[in-house]
């Protein structure tokens, strides 16, 4: 069954939705019926992150390889990375007016490099469709590619962690699996990233598909 890691993500997608929303969570203070956006937020955060990897990973084996088939994969992942950093930063910015008392504040570094993050990447499209050459699209845009990446972990993921941050897991701020993640929640949180991977990996999918049969109509 070749099909068998869409139906599971399905599944387990529609488990994390529903016993997220109904399953015991620690009553804690501040975050009180918010933290059921763990099972949500951070795994959506997962699945971009997923993306972006397999995009710079298709990158550099383009410019090893100099293969369209890379190239184009490398901009279809990076494409399906960008589509879910949306509903990551809308997800946050609800979890922010919650428990912060505000959609967005720019007193936190992650929240600032998640911004720049994703207006670097946003730089990366405009890049490829400002570049008529197809060649040098495909290798200028991969080696822009690389620096996005860099640039992304980095402010995500470096920077928080080495200033004071609201974050769980950066800055002063210990991580959720440190104080809260009980037994009950790794039972929602852990398919929940499982869930939201292996559904971008289905939509990565069906769009280098769709590029292939563009790419043949064009021939």
């Amino acid at each position: 069954m070749k099909y068998w890691y869409k139906i599971l993500s399905v599944l387990l997608i529609l488990y994390t939705i529903f016993w997220g929303l109904l399953g015991p969570v620690p009553r804690l203070d501040i975050l009180n019926e918010t933290i059921r956006n763990v099972y949500y937020h951070v795994p959506i955060w997962f699945a971009m992150l997923f993306q972006m990897s397999v995009s710079i990973w298709f990158a550099i084996k383009y410019l090893l390889s100099n293969n369209p088939d890379d190239d184009m994969k490398s901009f279809n992942a990076a494409k399906v990375g960008f589509f879910f950093s949306v509903p990551g930063i809308l997800t946050g910015c609800l979890w922010a007016k919650y428990t912060w008392g505000t959609y967005w504040t720019f007193q936190d570094p992650k929240l600032n490099g998640v911004a720049i993050g994703i207006l670097i990447y946003l730089a990366y499209f405009i890049l490829r469709n400002s570049i008529i050459d197809e060649l040098k699209k495909a290798r200028i845009s991969s080696v822009y590619n690389v620096f996005a990446y860099v640039m992304l972990i980095v402010f995500i993921m470096i920077l928080p962690r080495l200033t004071d941050s609201l974050h769980p897991g950066n800055g002063g701020n210990p991580a959720f699996a440190k104080y809260d993640l009980d037994s009950n929640m790794r039972l929602v949180f852990y398919p929940a990233v499982i869930g939201w991977v292996m559904l971008s990996w289905w939509i990565l999918e069906i769009n280098n598909r769709f590029s292939k049969l563009k790419s043949k109509q064009n021939d």
